[in-house]
Order: C-alpha cells, then structure tokens, then sequence
C-alpha cells in the first residue's frame, strides 16, 4: 500500500510538473536538436536558452569541427567555461551531459559524419536550427557559395532523410536582397539559378571566379547576402515536403538580458566599430545619421527562432514556405545618429583600456569629408606610429590595423548609407498567439527597450566580454582617458594655430608678390605714369 501511494504521489508529481511547462517548453519536452554552427555566437546562445529554458529536452547534436588541434569534445568542454554559461553550470549542470559534439562539417560530403552518426541522426532528430554559415562579408565567391550555399543543400538532403523531423529552421539574413528597398516575408525569385552557380564556382578555377565575380553578384555587395539568397531558394524549393521556414534577423547585437546583458564574443559589426571608436582608432565612418539602425539583440533573435521552430511543427502548412522577418521595423526606431549620440556620452562614461587617442569619432554621410578624415587621422597617424615603432626596434602593427579597419568600414557602408522597409507581420502574429508564459520566457518584443540603457549594455558588454576588460579598471582607464583629453585639446589648438601661421605667411608671401608686381610694372615706360595714377 505504501508503495502504491508514493507510486502515486510520484505521478502527481509529474503531472504538476508537465501542468507547470508553457507551450513552447511542453513541445520541445523529450526532443532530440540537430544544431549546425552551433559554436557561432548565435549558436552558443541558442544552446545555452534551450539548456535553461527547454531543459526536458533529450538531446542537442552539434556538428562541431576539429580545430587548430583541438577535438569536438574539447571545444565543447571550453564552451561550457564560458560565463555565458555560468547559470548553466551553477543551477542545471546535469543538462550539459545533454550536449553531443558530432565532428564534422557543412562543407564536406554528408557533413563529415561516420554512417553510424548519419543513422543516428536519421532516426532521432525531431528539430534542426542551420545556422552555420560564413560571415565575412568580404569572403571570396568560391567560399562563401562552397559554405552557405552548398553547405545548405548538404543540410537539407539530411533533412530529407530524417524520419521524425518536425520543424527545419534556416536562419537567413534580413539583408540577403540587398537591392530590394522594400522587404516582404516571402522568398524572391534570383536572375541565376542556385545549382547553375554552384556547379559554376565548383568548374572554374579561383582566378577564373574572381574575375567574373562582379558579374555574377550583380547588385549584391557582398558574397555573404548572395550566397544566402540562393541558400534560401533551396530552402523554399523543399516545401511543403521538408516542415521548413526561414528567419531573417537583421543585425544582431549584443544580447539585452540573456544569458547576461551585453554578452557578446566578437567584433564583427556595430561591436567592432564601438570598440575601435572608443579605442580612439576609428575617427570617421560613412553613415548617413537620419537613416534608421535595424539591429536586433542576440537574445531576443534567438528567442524568436525558438518560436518558429515550434510554430512550424505545430500549425496548419501555408502553400509557400514561412519566413519571419526578425526587424523592429518601426516598432521603436532609432537613426544611426541617435545611437551615435548615446553612445559617445556613454563611451566617455565607461571608456575602454589603452586608447589610443581621445575618442572623437564621428559619422559623415560626405565620402569626400570621411576620405579626408581618414587620410588625416587614420593612415598618417598609423604610419607615424609605425615608424617610431621600427625606431624603437619594436614590432609594427598599426598600417596593418588600419588597412584591416578600411576594408572592414567599406564592406558596412553598404548598410550604413542604405535604408530598407522590412515587413514583419508573421513576426508579430507569432509574438500575438503565445502564452502569456511564453512571451515571459522567450519574449520578443522590441517596444519595451530603453535604447539609452541598451546602449550602455552594449559597451559594457563588449569591454568586459570581447576586450575582457574588468569593470575594476574603469578608475585607470578615466585617468587614462582624462590625459589623452589634454593631448587632444593641446594638439588641436597647435593644428589650427599651424594652419592660421601657413595662411598668414602664405598672405605675407601673396603680398609681397604683389608689391613686386607693382613695382615692376610702375618701371615699366608706358604703363608707369597710368599706374602711378591709379595707385594714387
């Protein structure tokens, strides 16, 4: 009898348990993930919210890559070290026994798996999130095609194969056509065909490739949102047969709340620009300041591709493939400008270790006025310093920083002198038809957000996270920045005084050139007399 009340106290138990899961939660309860790039920053915050917030999950596979001799288990291990974890390993370590590292890679045949891993993906996966892709805007053609393209296509023929998959997620960019001012939740058609340009850059050698790469993009400016719009052609090709859709973030930031404010792990983007403006190296950036920023916080991103997934599994299917626009399009706009504002008074506020010079730097939507700035306050400078560096018989560094940084400030002026309208309405339908508990536990909505506050995460976050620099410096690094301020102000009393010195000499010179003029042409037999008049 005892036995049968406790046996019954247990299920009781379990049931109050499953009552207590919002919908979300109760879906993902006992899947198994498939998670491609899951060592990215939005694949490291996908997994860390599916741990804490879906921990009655059954398993997460990621496809994971040896790299620079370190094993998939190994890189897995130092993942979990990150304090992006932390809450993790302090209140759920056991859900990280969750986490299966598979070796393997999108740009090889069957993704580099073994038969054993394939199968088992085949008969397990319920979820699949694509997210690995190459993100340098700047990659050649071959390898952003080879990686986001085909790399997609090997996914998809996987997905094919996978006997309980309920929802394939392929995150996009809100930026892959680029040439279209206005954005609809839907795939567009593309002047080439995705298996024509893949078997094209698979036939031509690499000087061949870049040689008609202008070409081939065409209005694109970048590889990166070329080759994401073919992958997102092959997506949509797949349905209804593959239970996919496509999310399209726009750019994402560093996280608002989770796993901690401001969390961020590169310089890729807005990031790198506040971390080399603060740092005093980036005086200038071609921006135009009335045009509206479209970013989205990694977490609130990684919130709402959770929803899709589960949206997907569990709604009627539509005739065309899903797609969800992540923008705030006009939810709670704010202009390059504004952030440029808040973030300079914060930036002085919380300033970054070892400037280089007092931060100045600001946004001209004049390409003459920013290539002037530049010439002036980035190239001379770096060579400057790179020349006393050779004087000291020190290692140069600056040229390289700089030319690093012009290539980095010519591939984002793309997105900086550019406005688009984003449509989001799926977005916010899906946001409009979850639980109250669910929009407490992934919530996705921009309209609460205080820029000003954000803005201050953000630095925080990438001086602390990125530039790993301790909150305890923040006294020295004031003084630091307070010395560098006099420099600043002295060195800019001594360049106008200079220049007002060279246009006063120059007008002595001018002067005194005219006089001899004067004086020449009073010799002169004729004109003298009529001068001599004149002059009188």
């Amino acid at each position: 009898m005892e036995a049968l009340y406790r046996w019954k106290l247990f299920i009781r138990f379990k049931r109050k348990k499953m009552s207590e899961l919002s919908e979300i939660q109760s879906f993902y309860k006992g899947k198994v993930i498939f998670v491609t790039g899951g060592t990215g920053l939005m694949g490291k915050v996908l997994i860390e919210k599916l741990l804490y917030s879906c921990s009655d999950l059954n398993k997460i596979y990621i496809l994971i890559r040896p790299k620079r001799g370190r094993t998939p288990d190994m890189r897995v291990d130092e993942m979990f070290k990150l304090l992006m974890f932390q809450r993790i390993q302090k209140q759920k370590p056991e859900a990280m026994k969750k986490v299966i590292p598979l070796s393997g890679d999108v740009g090889m045949k069957n993704l580099g798996l073994t038969n054993e891993q394939l199968e088992i993906l085949i008969n397990e996966t319920d979820v699949v999130f694509h997210f690995a892709a190459t993100l340098k805007l700047e990659s050649k053609l071959k390898d952003a095609i080879d990686m986001n393209t085909v790399g997609t296509k090997r996914v998809i023929e996987l997905g094919r194969k996978m006997k309980k998959l309920k929802a394939f997620v392929h995150l996009s960019t809100a930026f892959c056509y680029a040439d279209k001012e206005e954005l609809d939740e839907k795939v567009y058609e593309s002047s080439a065909d995705p298996h024509d340009v893949m078997r094209l850059v698979q036939w031509l050698d690499e000087s061949a490739i870049d040689l008609i790469t202008p070409k081939v993009l065409g209005l694109h400016p970048n590889t990166y949102t070329y080759s994401k719009r073919l992958a997102e052609k092959l997506v949509a090709d797949e349905y209804p047969d593959l239970p996919c859709c496509i999310a399209r973030p726009s750019i994402v930031t560093p996280a608002l709340a989770e796993p901690l404010p401001g969390w961020v792990d590169n310089l890729n983007g807005p990031v790198g620009l506040m971390v080399g403006a603060g740092k005093g190296v980036i005086r200038s950036m071609l921006c135009n300041g009335s045009y509206h920023a479209e970013v989205i916080p990694v977490d609130l991103a990684i919130n709402a591709l959770i929803a899709t997934a589960h949206r997907t599994a569990t709604t009627t299917k539509d005739t065309s493939i899903p797609v969800y626009n992540m923008t705030q399009s006009g939810i709670l706009p704010i202009t390059w400008g504004e952030v440029l504002g808040k973030g300079k008074k914060i930036a002085y506020e919380y300033p970054f270790e070892g400037q280089i010079w007092y931060p100045t730097g600001d946004i001209h939507s004049s390409k003459f006025v920013h290539n002037l700035i530049v010439f002036l306050f980035h190239i001379i400078p770096a060579y400057f310093i790179d020349f006393l560096m050779l004087i000291f018989r020190q290692k140069r560094f600056m040229v390289r920083i700089q030319r690093r940084i012009s290539v980095g400030l010519e591939v984002l002026q793309y997105f900086t002198m550019r406005e688009w309208t984003f449509h989001n309405s799926n977005l916010l339908i899906m946001r409009q038809e979850m639980s109250a508990k669910d929009k407490e536990i992934f919530p996705i909505d921009f309209s609460s957000i205080d820029h000003a506050e954000y803005i201050k995460t953000c630095v925080l976050g990438a001086r602390q996270y990125c530039m790993k620099e301790n909150l305890s410096t923040l006294p020295s690094a004031r003084r630091h920045q307070a010395i560098l301020y006099v420099i600043h102000i002295i060195a800019v009393y001594l360049f106008y005084f200079g220049m007002l010195y060279l246009i006063y000499k120059n007008f002595e010179i001018a002067r005194s050139g005219l006089d001899s003029v004067t004086e020449h042409v009073k010799s002169l037999s004729i004109l003298g007399g009529v001068v001599r008049k004149v002059h009188q």
